[in-house]
């Protein structure tokens, strides 16, 4: 290989100088700043807000919005690159970067108008949380059977129903909101709103009480007869089913790299306390049956991280991503579920015990799989793909 040729090749996993500096930048915040409330946001359920507005200093809640809007003018990359290092210490703080940046900004970006960028874009950089609602009772995987309504009445939308499971419930103040305006066109009458949480007819539910990720709140919305202004219609009436489609294309590669980071953190851990603990006269590191188990957990998180930033590095130079998109999610699911189930194993006794931080990660590793589309869905659309 020539040295021309060597410095046109880009290998996934090396990254530039300034993906390196944030990637760095975010790492040194996450240690300093997050890792000691893990266990008190854990046991609260609550991410403190003196945190979120550290997270908005940094810069990483609006990494994508353009500096003019007052935003870092990163790329996705960097959004993924942020996820992931906040997931190695938390993925509670993780998911809340991740729908902030690859739903909510990710949306406005694209479907919205130039007013509503001037108008939420800046917020949404400097202080204020979005949340994306999609989800139903009866409407989960199978997302366009929603019933949320919307009908116009003069220059207001008037939306009714109710969501659920809508992550950044209780810090957001301003939601994408999914309603259909014609149930009888299917998902050709879904629109997309945007909804503060000041207008008349909304308001925040209960909040869930989760197994993982608690700290990150989960809540129903309530939409009584709320208006909207017809300004606030993100995209085109009746083509928010678009938006929703391919925004959550991107947002499972964010789950992706925070699985990652979960992963990360879960195998950091169990290499450090197996150094550490002694049996028999020595480590336990130093017996082949734990090395073996380690050496297959790296190579469980070197693929993921793979799958993660091929699909991320696909979207960012306007490649098709769907398939990659859904491998990434559904393979960084399963391995941070099994590298942290390992790290609990490893631990022994002190594995299940909350004083050590492994069990949280094992509970929180599960949501993965659940999420931003089902395993089973990411198999069916990974099959859809590749059988024509």
């Amino acid at each position: 290989m020539t040295e021309d040729t060597a410095e046109r090749v880009h290998p996934l996993t090396v990254l530039n100088e300034d993906e390196t500096i944030f990637r760095d930048s975010v790492r040194e915040f996450a240690e300093a700043q997050v890792r000691p409330l893990v266990r008190e946001m854990d046991e609260h359920a609550k991410i403190p807000r003196a945190l979120i507005d550290r997270l908005f200093e940094l810069g990483v809640m609006g990494i994508e919005i353009p500096e003019s809007f007052g935003g870092s003018g990163g790329t996705f990359f960097h959004a993924v690159l942020a996820v992931e290092e906040l997931s190695r210490v938390d993925p509670s703080v993780g998911v809340l970067v991740d729908v902030q940046n690859t739903l909510v900004i990710n949306a406005i970006l694209r479907w919205g108008t130039e007013e509503v960028k001037r108008r939420y874009l800046p917020r949404l950089a400097t202080s204020t949380v979005g949340a994306y609602a999609l989800s139903e009772a009866g409407s989960g995987s199978d997302a366009f059977a929603l019933t949320s309504s919307a009908r116009l009445d003069g220059n207001d939308f008037v939306l009714t129903g109710r969501k659920l499971w809508i992550t950044n419930g209780n810090e957001a103040d301003l939601f994408i909101v999914f309603a259909t305006i014609d149930p009888a066109a299917g998902y050709r009458g879904i629109t997309a709103f945007l909804v503060e949480r000041g207008f008349a007819g909304f308001s925040v539910g209960k909040k869930e009480d989760k197994l993982g990720i608690r700290a990150s709140s989960t809540c129903e919305l309530i939409l009584e007869d709320c208006r909207v202004p017809r300004e606030n219609v993100l995209g085109e009436i009746g083509k928010g089913y678009r938006a929703a489609i391919e925004t959550l294309n991107e947002g499972r590669i964010g789950i992706g790299a925070q699985m990652v980071g979960l992963a990360k953190g879960a195998l950091q851990h169990a290499i450090s306390y197996t150094k550490e603990r002694k049996q028999f006269g020595k480590s336990i590191a130093e017996f082949q049956a734990v090395q073996h188990q380690i050496a297959r957990a790296a190579v469980d998180v070197e693929a993921a991280m793979l799958a993660v930033y091929n699909a991320a590095r696909l979207r960012e130079a306007g490649r098709p991503f769907l398939t990659e998109a859904a491998i990434c999610k559904i393979l960084s699911s399963e391995v941070a579920e099994r590298v942290a189930s390992l790290a609990v194993n490893l631990f022994g006794g002190n594995g299940f015990v909350k004083e050590y931080p492994v069990e949280k990660l094992y509970r929180d590793a599960k949501i993965g799989q659940i999420y931003e589309g089902t395993s089973n869905l990411q198999l069916q659309t990974i099959a859809k793909q590749i059988l024509g």
